[in-house]
This record gives C-alpha cells, structure tokens and sequence, in this order.
C-alpha cells in the first residue's frame, strides 16, 4: 500500500472489493439522470474486477481511508499501437478535490508505462463534464467521433488520448483544439510571462488567454489553421500553428506563428520538433512558402535560423517593446 495521504492510501484492488467497486460507480452514475446502473446485465465483471482486469494483462487499484473505499481507476492494454487504456475510473464525492484522483490516475500511467505504453486512450460519457475537465488537466484531448453504446443508459462517449512516453508531436482537429484550451493557455500565459513576444503584455490574464485557444479552435474547426501540440512524457507542453487563410493570390503560402514552449520544459529539443512538424505539415497541405515574423532577440529567432530560414528583413520599433524580425522558409 503507498504512504496515506490526502484522499487516503492506494492498494491493489482484489475480486472481494466487488461491494466497494459497485457502491462508487453506483453512487457516481446517480448522479445524472438517466442513467441505469444494472450491475448484473451489463457490468457482470464487477463481481470479480481483479480477475477480470488481470486477464486483460492489466490491473485495477482501490483507494481506502478508515476503511472505507474512496476511489478506484483500472488500466489495460488496448493489444495494438502500444496503446492502453484508462478504465472504470471513479471518485467518492468526499474525496473529490483532495488530489486523489490526480494520485490514482498517476498511479494507473506509471503501471502502464513500465509495461511498454506509448499512448493512453480512455472513453467518458458525454455526460460527465467534470470528469472531462480533470481528464483534461492531466493532459488528454478528445479524438475521433463519439462512441454510441446499446446500453440501458443509451450512452453517448467522448474518446480521449494523449502520447504518454518520449516526445511526440500530433496534429489536432476541432474538438481536440477545444478540450486542449485550458493546458494550452497555461502555456501562453507562461511563455508570456517568461518575455516571450506573442502579442500580449505580460500579465496575460489567464481568461484572455483561453479567449484566444477558443479562436484558434474555430479556426480549426473551419480548416482555417493547423493546429500542433507537442508531449513529453505525457505533459503537454508546446504548440504551434499554421494559418491556412491567405490571400487569393498567395494559396502556395502559410504563416506560421505562436510557436510556444512551456518555459519549463525548454531546451529540450521540443521547440525543433514543433518546427519541423510544421514544416512537413506545410508540405503535405501543398503549400511551398512558409513565412513568420518574431521580435529581434527572442528565443525563436536563434531556433528558426538555425532551422534554415531566411532573415527578410527588419521593421525598427515594430511593436513597443522591441523590432521585428521577418523570415522565409521555401519547402521542396
């Protein structure tokens, strides 16, 4: 059992934890109307939850205080693209917003991780938003159409993802740029306050900041911009885009911009990643010009010449604090 602390201890779960399993999914399931919780016809493996996870060549965990069970997350191998998957995760009401669930999460990734996964996938109802929202924080983005499920619920299910080892840069669509804004402001408003020259003065409130992430994924949305995030070892830490609309007689071009790091997690190679992502997006999309502009000594202007762009040019007093610089990148 790990060390207690608040929210209670973490052990492995057992089969004769069959009553603590069924109280908290029964418990949390009350709580929206309309859903049926029918353990026998539809959630058998409840009775013996160990076995049946040990099965999958997975493992199940139980949170306890006093005795008394307070939460429970499972994870298994998904058997193909190294991915596993987030399972039967749920809280006690009393132990919401205590950390436990961000311990039992935790607990389930490293489990996985050990066991040679590179993505972790999870399915939620549409339902539960505050579970969106904390999947979410521990930095997971929705993916793929909703899952409909013939069930007595008549459940609908958002699935959501995210890398979980090394570095890895994904191309996100509408709804993935929507479920990313909050970890994606924490970045700006990071990188803003750090000196980067992204528009805003620093402190950049953290509303604003989400004001902008909704914009983008509009701009998604509509196939306006690309939209990239970068992950390692399963934070989200770094994004950029390509903006799609120009004008009618520049269809070959794109600008890049906003290419942000988290500060703590820079000089690691992430930013390089971002950039060449982009690039190869760029070319895939049939445009043969990138173009960007930055602040003269910004952390950006030593990575895209080192990258090979070229330098067109500089506008003195540009913006309030600093000159600009302007660069071109031809792609093949």
């Amino acid at each position: 059992m790990t060390p207690a602390a608040a929210g209670g201890s973490i052990r492995a779960g057992r089969d004769d934890d069959a009553a603590a399993y069924i109280r908290l999914i029964g418990d949390a399931w009350a709580e929206f109307p309309g859903v049926v919780f029918d353990v026998d016809a539809e959630l058998p493996e409840l009775h013996h939850l160990a076995s049946w996870f040990a099965a999958a060549g997975g493992m199940v965990w139980l949170a306890e205080r006093d005795g008394q069970a307070l939460g429970m997350v499972g994870t298994r191998p998904l058997g193909s693209d190294r991915a596993w998957e987030i399972a039967k995760m749920y809280l006690a009401p009393s132990a919401r917003g205590s950390g436990l669930a961000q311990r039992l999460i935790e607990t389930a990734h490293a489990h996985a991780r050990a066991a040679g996964a590179q993505r972790m996938v999870l399915w939620t109802d549409t339902r539960f938003a505050a579970a969106h929202r904390f999947y979410e924080k521990c930095h997971y983005v929705r993916q793929g159409a909703v899952r409909i499920l013939d069930d007595l619920s008549k459940s609908l299910e958002f699935r959501y993802a995210k890398p979980l080892t090394g570095l890895v840069v994904d191309m996100l669509d509408g709804a993935a740029a929507s479920s990313a804004e909050r970890r994606l402001a924490d970045i700006l408003v990071a990188c803003v306050a750090d000196g980067a020259s992204v528009s805003w003065r620093a402190p950049l409130a953290p509303g604003k900041a989400r004001a902008f992430w909704q914009h983008v994924a509009a701009g998604v949305a509509a196939q306006h911009r690309v939209l990239l995030a970068a992950w390692l070892e399963g934070e989200l830490v770094g994004t950029v885009q390509l903006e799609l609309a120009t004008e009618e007689n520049q269809p070959h071009r794109a600008q890049l911009s906003k290419l942000l790091v988290h500060p703590h997690w820079q000089r690691r190679g992430i930013g390089r990643a971002l950039l060449g992502r982009a690039e190869q997006a760029a070319q895939r999309l049939g445009r043969r010009l990138l173009t960007m502009g930055t602040r003269a000594g910004d952390k950006a202007e030593g990575l895209v010449r080192q990258a090979g762009w070229v330098e067109a040019g500089c506008i003195p007093g540009y913006t309030t604090d600093g000159n600009a610089l302007f660069f071109y990148r031809p792609l093949g």
